[in-house]
């Protein structure tokens, strides 16, 4: 048994995250029945983000397959969709015609901008939502230019794991209840309301109104630094004690440049100078070999790739090629000291000949493998 396994999910295929959102919910137990758009995604396609659910082809434009959705309604605990506002409602799917069917239904809607304001029916990507929300402004160093993070930092970190907190909560409401809801997750929302630990930061002086005058930006014991292979490395010995034991194992605790108080901002740009030279002496593996492990807060800049080869990833079974399909991380959290392993990665459109044939012979809710 898994956490979710009595949770039934029906996705409307889209693109970033709300797949993340239902993969992720897959990941945890849920059954997820994903719709998607033959033209959308090539026959026999199998993806990561398609890992656990299963794939039914359908044309919501057509009669049929607006009665593939609302048939599956009946007995789902939550929607997934990722369309410009209205859209839905157009194909005759919003949530009204959605919780009339089903008053326990949690509606999710997954947008850039949300579904009201300005801009919320204009297109746009993760570093749109990002830059507009604030929080791309403080992600480079105050010389060069922001740049959105590898991680997807508006997709993901502010759209996907907002609209999965949003379902979650939905669902506990409804079971309570019997009352569902609709959630409307706007990346610019929860990238927002990221920051708030920056704000806090702020309110505290360690986070300034300009560019390269923050910790996150200035610190030299805060700082990425480049080496003499061409690799990275991390700092991030922000506490005393930290800080006292970098400088220690760097043979730099008596230089004239580290002397003086942690948090004197004057003295930042020599000390920085000075860590770049040293570091950019030796290539990455001396800097592992010296400070990884330690309370020194270090950390190698490390691809995809190379991470799933580290000691400490391996250790904990983080990355995964399962039956030699392409890399993937494994699900997260863990439950009981145990990682869930993955579901298997769905074709495209797979799962189609199965659930029409529920659902034209009125079982529909013979679909759903959940447990309830």
């Amino acid at each position: 048994m898994k956490v979710l396994d009595s949770v039934r999910v029906l996705e409307i295929g889209g693109i970033g995250p709300g797949p993340f959102c239902a993969m992720h919910l897959a990941d945890l137990g849920a059954d997820v029945v994903s719709i998607v758009r033959p033209e959308a995604q090539p026959a026999g396609a199998a993806t990561v983000l398609s890992r656990g659910k299963r794939s039914v082809f359908a044309d919501l434009k057509s009669p049929e397959g607006r009665e593939l959705v609302l048939a599956l309604v009946r007995d789902a605990d939550a929607l997934i969709e990722g369309l410009r506002p209205g859209t839905m409602e157009r194909l005759g799917l919003g949530p009204d015609s959605c919780l009339a069917l089903n008053p326990r239904l949690v509606y999710g809607r997954m947008t850039g901008w949300g579904q009201d304001g300005p801009l919320a029916h204009s297109a746009g990507h993760d570093n749109n939502y990002a830059a507009v929300s604030g929080a791309l402004w403080g992600s480079s160093p105050a010389d060069t230019r922001p740049v959105s993070p590898f991680a997807t930092l508006g997709d993901i970190g502010g759209g996907a794991m907002y609209l999965m907190t949003g379902l979650l909560a939905g669902i506990v409401q409804a079971r309570a209840t019997g009352r569902g809801t609709v959630v409307d997750a706007a990346i610019v929302d929860g990238a927002a309301h990221m920051l708030n630990l920056m704000l806090h930061a702020r309110q505290r002086g360690l986070v300034a109104d300009e560019r390269g005058a923050s910790i996150h930006d200035s610190a030299p014991f805060y700082e990425t630094y480049a080496c003499a292979d061409g690799t990275f490395i991390t700092l991030g010995a922000i506490e005393p004690p930290f800080h006292a034991l970098l400088l220690h194992k760097l043979g730099l605790a008596d230089a004239p440049a580290f002397q003086g108080a942690q948090w004197d901002r004057s003295a930042w740009p020599a000390r920085r100078g000075q860590l770049q030279a040293l570091f950019a002496s030796q290539p990455r593996a001396h800097w592992q070999h010296l400070l990884e492990g330690t309370d020194a807060c270090f950390g190698a800049v490390l691809s995809p790739v190379q991470a799933a080869r580290h000691p400490h990833m391996q250790a904990r079974g983080v990355y995964l090629e399962p039956d030699g399909d392409a890399l993937q991380a494994a699900p997260a959290p863990r439950f009981d000291g145990q990682a869930y392993a993955p579901g298997p990665a769905s074709h495209a459109g797979a799962d189609t000949a199965d659930v029409l044939d529920k659902v034209r012979s009125g079982c529909a809710q013979q679909v759903w493998r959940g447990v309830r």
